[in-house]
């Protein structure tokens, strides 16, 4: 006798009926998944920032939010969770339910630097996101106080080398692209710089205009107004072409460092899981946003230069830049404390 009686029926008519019923409700049930994915958004989206308000990264994530809300008929709201570097509100997100309705302002420092840095961080950049896609590039530039004897790339090389200590540069802070981009240099040119973090790099801007620092690893919309003004100049930036905001400021690659391309950029992930159809659903929101030119001059004006693409081309580059910045903090010997 079996251990559990067979409740499936004698006839066959009424086996054919209940296995009719159970692909029935199957169907049903997958239809009503189907559905509820096609019918996103029906209601507001959160987009954590994992920043105090204000800068560029707070600025653009604000923007295309707000774009991105008029074509996804319902307001994508942005909201800001900052601490330990980006760490807490990342965590947040990754732990969050994945159906789209809480996302990710990606900033590189948090997703492909702080796991190098940080001793252990609550969360896994790679298994516990999905990514959307990338908002944009922002380029980085090395200024000097106006007095430091030397205007470009290759005059400043050679000029740190003669200095006994070497020459000191400020950034944002411990382990940001900014100060990555300084050990590199250090790495790749044989460069003597020292890095002087502060807590922003508002502070670090004022110090060299004050000539208390004679270089600082800035991004460009935060330096323009200052080199415009004469107060500061600039001495190259980490783009593959000349910035058009500062056509006379030389690249690093004219300076004869073919690979020196080191941007900050800024993007949008969803927790791991989240369902493909929704992820594609805000990829092309996305993209349409940062296609419309309005919207492309509005960055280029923060500094940021849009890069649409699809979340695949976003997720190889989180991963590349992963195993590229892993080699610089090893030789840096970068450590948070």
């Amino acid at each position: 006798m079996p251990l559990l009686p067979n409740t499936m029926p004698r006839s066959p008519k009424k086996r054919l009926a209940l296995l009719a019923l159970t692909v029935t409700m199957l169907s049903a049930s997958f239809i009503d998944s189907a559905f509820a994915q096609s019918d996103f958004p029906n209601k507001p989206v959160r987009l954590i920032v994992p920043f105090t308000p204000g800068g560029v990264t707070d600025a653009s994530a604000r923007f295309v939010a707000e774009q991105m809300s008029k074509r996804l008929g319902h307001q994508m709201i942005v909201e800001n969770k900052p601490g330990a570097s980006g760490n807490i509100g990342t965590s947040q997100v990754a732990a969050a339910e994945p159906d789209g309705y809480t996302l990710l302002l990606g900033f590189d420092g948090t997703i492909v630097i702080n796991p190098h840095v940080f001793p252990s961080i609550p969360f896994d950049p790679v298994k516990d996101f999905a990514p959307v896609g990338k908002i944009g590039d922002a380029i980085l530039i090395l200024v000097a106080h106006p007095s430091l004897a030397a205007n470009n790339v290759k005059e400043l090389i050679a000029l740190s080398k003669t200095e006994p200590n070497g020459l000191n540069y400020g950034t944002s802070g411990l382990g940001s692209t900014p100060h990555l981009a300084g050990e590199t240099l250090n790495i790749v040119a044989g460069a003597k710089l020292v890095h002087v973090p502060y807590k922003g790099g508002g502070q670090a801007m004022i110090d060299l205009q004050g000539g208390s620092i004679p270089l600082v690893f800035t991004a460009v919309a935060g330096a323009l107004p200052h080199i415009q003004n004469g107060r500061i100049k600039g001495i190259g930036v980490t783009s593959a072409a000349r910035a058009p905001s500062l056509p006379n400021v030389g690249t690093f690659i004219e300076a004869g460092l073919p690979n020196f391309v080191l941007n900050s950029w800024v993007g949008i992930l969803a927790p791991a899981k989240t369902p493909t159809p929704v992820i594609q659903k805000l990829n092309t929101t996305l993209n349409e946003v940062l296609n419309d030119a309005d919207v492309k001059k509005r960055l280029d004006v923060m500094g940021v230069t849009a890069s649409p693409g699809t979340p695949a081309a976003f997720g190889d580059q989180i991963k590349t830049d992963l195993a590229r910045y892993a080699d610089v903090v090893k030789a840096a010997q970068i450590k948070a404390n």
